[in-house]
Protein backbone atom coordinates (compact mmCIF):
# COMPACT_ATOMS: atom_id res chain seq x y z
CA UNK A 1 0.00 0.00 0.00
CA UNK A 2 1.41 3.42 -1.02
CA UNK A 3 -0.53 6.60 -0.11
CA UNK A 4 -3.72 4.59 0.04
CA UNK A 5 -3.21 2.88 -3.34
CA UNK A 6 -2.51 -0.76 -3.91
CA UNK A 7 0.74 -1.40 -5.78
CA UNK A 8 -1.18 -3.07 -8.61
CA UNK A 9 -3.40 0.00 -8.96
CA UNK A 10 -0.33 2.23 -9.24
CA UNK A 11 1.17 0.00 -11.91
CA UNK A 12 -2.07 0.10 -13.89
CA UNK A 13 -2.29 3.89 -13.58
CA UNK A 14 1.27 4.33 -14.83
CA UNK A 15 0.57 2.01 -17.74
CA UNK A 16 -2.49 4.02 -18.76
CA UNK A 17 -0.53 7.24 -18.36
CA UNK A 18 1.96 5.92 -20.90
CA UNK A 19 -0.88 5.30 -23.36
CA UNK A 20 -2.12 8.88 -22.81
CA UNK A 21 1.37 10.20 -23.51
CA UNK A 22 1.61 8.12 -26.67
CA UNK A 23 -1.82 9.45 -27.66
CA UNK A 24 -0.58 13.04 -27.30
CA UNK A 25 2.45 12.21 -29.41
CA UNK A 26 0.32 10.66 -32.15
CA UNK A 27 -2.09 13.61 -32.16
CA UNK A 28 0.79 16.06 -32.42
CA UNK A 29 2.43 14.18 -35.28
CA UNK A 30 -0.88 13.90 -37.14
CA UNK A 31 -1.87 17.55 -36.76
CA UNK A 32 1.57 18.98 -37.55
CA UNK A 33 2.39 16.79 -40.53
CA UNK A 34 3.19 18.87 -43.58
CA UNK A 35 3.89 22.20 -41.86
CA UNK A 36 7.56 22.30 -42.87
CA UNK A 37 9.49 24.42 -43.43
CA UNK A 38 8.79 26.06 -40.10
CA UNK A 39 10.49 28.36 -37.62
CA UNK A 40 9.84 28.11 -33.88
CA UNK A 41 9.78 31.41 -32.00
CA UNK A 42 10.23 31.47 -28.23
CA UNK A 43 9.95 34.39 -25.79
CA UNK A 44 8.15 36.03 -22.90
CA UNK A 45 4.43 35.61 -22.44
CA UNK A 46 4.30 38.83 -20.42
CA UNK A 47 4.86 41.57 -22.98
CA UNK A 48 1.91 43.59 -24.29
CA UNK A 49 0.96 44.67 -27.82
CA UNK A 50 2.23 48.21 -27.16
CA UNK A 51 5.76 46.88 -26.53
CA UNK A 52 8.29 47.46 -29.33
CA UNK A 53 9.41 43.85 -28.95
CA UNK A 54 5.88 42.67 -29.75
CA UNK A 55 5.92 44.59 -33.02
CA UNK A 56 9.42 43.35 -33.90
CA UNK A 57 8.37 39.76 -33.26
CA UNK A 58 5.28 40.16 -35.44
CA UNK A 59 7.46 41.60 -38.21
CA UNK A 60 9.92 38.72 -38.00
CA UNK A 61 7.13 36.15 -38.20
CA UNK A 62 5.35 37.98 -41.02
CA UNK A 63 8.50 38.27 -43.13
CA UNK A 64 9.43 34.65 -42.53
CA UNK A 65 5.90 33.73 -43.51
CA UNK A 66 6.23 35.70 -46.74
CA UNK A 67 9.23 33.50 -47.54
CA UNK A 68 7.11 30.40 -47.06
CA UNK A 69 7.89 29.41 -43.47
CA UNK A 70 5.16 28.27 -41.10
CA UNK A 71 5.50 29.75 -37.61
CA UNK A 72 5.34 27.65 -34.43
CA UNK A 73 4.91 29.05 -30.93
CA UNK A 74 3.76 27.90 -27.52
CA UNK A 75 0.35 29.36 -28.31
CA UNK A 76 0.16 31.78 -25.38
CA UNK A 77 0.14 35.58 -25.10
CA UNK A 78 3.03 38.03 -25.44
CA UNK A 79 5.81 37.03 -27.84
CA UNK A 80 3.84 33.94 -28.83
CA UNK A 81 0.79 35.98 -29.76
CA UNK A 82 2.93 38.43 -31.74
CA UNK A 83 4.57 35.62 -33.70
CA UNK A 84 1.26 33.93 -34.46
CA UNK A 85 -0.15 37.29 -35.49
CA UNK A 86 2.66 37.89 -37.95
CA UNK A 87 2.20 34.43 -39.43
CA UNK A 88 -1.54 34.96 -39.81
CA UNK A 89 -0.93 38.28 -41.56
CA UNK A 90 1.40 36.50 -44.00
CA UNK A 91 -1.25 33.87 -44.68
CA UNK A 92 0.89 30.90 -43.63
CA UNK A 93 0.26 28.21 -41.04
CA UNK A 94 0.28 29.84 -37.62
CA UNK A 95 0.76 27.02 -35.11
CA UNK A 96 0.04 27.37 -31.41
CA UNK A 97 1.12 24.48 -29.19
CA UNK A 98 -0.88 25.22 -26.07
CA UNK A 99 -0.37 23.65 -22.64
CA UNK A 100 -2.92 22.78 -19.95
CA UNK A 101 -2.08 24.71 -16.78
CA UNK A 102 -3.71 24.92 -13.30
CA UNK A 103 -4.82 28.42 -14.28
CA UNK A 104 -6.32 27.76 -17.69
CA UNK A 105 -4.36 29.23 -20.59
CA UNK A 106 -6.34 29.83 -23.76
CA UNK A 107 -4.45 29.81 -27.04
CA UNK A 108 -4.12 33.24 -28.61
CA UNK A 109 -6.59 34.12 -31.35
CA UNK A 110 -3.95 34.37 -34.10
CA UNK A 111 -3.04 30.68 -34.08
CA UNK A 112 -4.79 29.00 -37.01
CA UNK A 113 -3.66 25.48 -36.06
CA UNK A 114 -3.91 24.66 -32.35
CA UNK A 115 -2.78 21.57 -30.47
CA UNK A 116 -3.21 21.46 -26.68
CA UNK A 117 -0.96 19.25 -24.57
CA UNK A 118 -1.16 18.01 -21.00
CA UNK A 119 2.53 17.10 -20.76
CA UNK A 120 5.23 19.74 -21.16
CA UNK A 121 7.79 17.32 -22.55
CA UNK A 122 5.49 16.18 -25.38
CA UNK A 123 4.89 19.82 -26.27
CA UNK A 124 8.64 20.45 -26.28
CA UNK A 125 9.16 17.60 -28.73
CA UNK A 126 6.71 19.23 -31.14
CA UNK A 127 8.28 22.68 -30.74
CA UNK A 128 11.63 21.23 -31.80
CA UNK A 129 10.76 18.44 -34.25
CA UNK A 130 9.41 20.56 -37.10
CA UNK A 131 11.71 23.57 -36.80
CA UNK A 132 14.20 24.70 -39.41
CA UNK A 133 15.44 27.45 -37.09
CA UNK A 134 14.83 28.73 -33.59
CA UNK A 135 14.36 32.41 -32.82
CA UNK A 136 14.79 33.15 -29.11
CA UNK A 137 13.31 36.51 -28.18
CA UNK A 138 13.87 38.02 -24.72
CA UNK A 139 12.03 36.12 -22.02
CA UNK A 140 12.15 34.58 -18.57
CA UNK A 141 12.65 31.14 -17.06
CA UNK A 142 10.55 29.31 -19.64
CA UNK A 143 12.52 30.89 -22.47
CA UNK A 144 15.83 29.99 -20.84
CA UNK A 145 14.60 26.43 -20.34
CA UNK A 146 13.70 26.11 -24.02
CA UNK A 147 16.96 27.73 -25.14
CA UNK A 148 19.23 25.50 -23.06
CA UNK A 149 17.26 22.39 -23.98
CA UNK A 150 17.63 23.09 -27.71
CA UNK A 151 21.35 23.76 -27.31
CA UNK A 152 21.80 20.55 -25.30
CA UNK A 153 20.06 18.51 -27.99
CA UNK A 154 22.40 19.95 -30.59
CA UNK A 155 25.50 19.64 -28.41
CA UNK A 156 24.75 15.95 -27.85
CA UNK A 157 23.87 15.37 -31.52
CA UNK A 158 20.29 14.35 -30.76
CA UNK A 159 19.07 16.81 -33.39
CA UNK A 160 20.92 18.26 -36.35
CA UNK A 161 22.26 21.78 -35.88
CA UNK A 162 19.90 24.60 -36.85
CA UNK A 163 20.33 28.33 -36.39
CA UNK A 164 19.60 29.31 -32.79
CA UNK A 165 19.13 33.05 -32.98
CA UNK A 166 19.20 35.21 -29.85
CA UNK A 167 17.34 38.44 -30.54
CA UNK A 168 18.57 41.65 -28.90
CA UNK A 169 22.25 41.31 -28.06
CA UNK A 170 21.96 43.80 -25.20
CA UNK A 171 19.41 41.61 -23.44
CA UNK A 172 21.48 38.43 -23.85
CA UNK A 173 24.88 40.01 -23.14
CA UNK A 174 24.94 39.16 -19.43
CA UNK A 175 24.00 35.55 -20.09
CA UNK A 176 26.66 35.14 -22.79
CA UNK A 177 29.30 36.92 -20.68
CA UNK A 178 28.56 34.55 -17.80
CA UNK A 179 28.88 31.52 -20.07
CA UNK A 180 32.27 32.73 -21.32
CA UNK A 181 33.72 34.07 -18.07
CA UNK A 182 32.56 31.38 -15.69
CA UNK A 183 31.04 28.29 -17.32
CA UNK A 184 33.59 28.03 -20.15
CA UNK A 185 36.54 28.81 -17.86
CA UNK A 186 35.51 25.96 -15.56
CA UNK A 187 35.42 23.61 -18.53
CA UNK A 188 31.71 22.89 -18.22
CA UNK A 189 31.20 23.75 -21.90
CA UNK A 190 33.56 24.06 -24.85
CA UNK A 191 34.31 27.01 -27.08
CA UNK A 192 32.66 25.22 -29.99
CA UNK A 193 29.32 25.36 -28.20
CA UNK A 194 29.17 29.08 -28.93
CA UNK A 195 29.10 28.25 -32.63
CA UNK A 196 25.53 27.05 -32.08
CA UNK A 197 24.39 30.59 -31.26
CA UNK A 198 23.87 33.69 -33.37
CA UNK A 199 22.96 37.14 -32.06
CA UNK A 200 20.75 39.41 -34.14
CA UNK A 201 19.53 42.91 -33.34
CA UNK A 202 17.11 43.60 -36.17
CA UNK A 203 14.30 41.68 -37.88
CA UNK A 204 16.23 41.91 -41.15
CA UNK A 205 19.27 40.21 -39.60
CA UNK A 206 17.05 37.37 -38.38
CA UNK A 207 15.46 36.90 -41.79
CA UNK A 208 18.83 36.86 -43.53
CA UNK A 209 20.30 34.33 -41.06
CA UNK A 210 17.37 31.91 -41.44
CA UNK A 211 17.19 32.31 -45.22
CA UNK A 212 20.93 31.88 -45.73
CA UNK A 213 20.94 28.68 -43.66
CA UNK A 214 17.85 27.21 -45.28
CA UNK A 215 19.02 27.76 -48.83
CA UNK A 216 22.11 25.67 -48.07
CA UNK A 217 20.10 22.73 -46.81
CA UNK A 218 18.47 19.91 -48.71
CA UNK A 219 14.88 19.29 -47.76
CA UNK A 220 13.26 16.06 -48.90
CA UNK A 221 16.23 15.39 -51.19
CA UNK A 222 15.75 18.65 -53.09
CA UNK A 223 17.68 21.89 -52.86
CA UNK A 224 15.58 24.41 -50.94
CA UNK A 225 14.77 27.52 -52.92
CA UNK A 226 13.31 30.61 -51.32
CA UNK A 227 12.26 33.87 -52.87
CA UNK A 228 15.15 36.28 -53.08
Amino acid sequence: MVNGYEINDLVKEESWRMFRIIGEMVEGFDKLAGIEPAVTIYGSARITPDDELYNQTAEIARRLGELGFSIITGGGPGIMEAANRGAAEAGVKSVGLNIELPEEQACNVYATKVVTFKHFFVRKVMLVKYATAFVIMPGGLGTLDELTEVLTLMQTHKIKPFPVILYDGKFWKGFLDWLRSDVLIRGYISGEDFDLLRVCDTPTAVIEAVQKWYIKQEVGGKRALLNQ
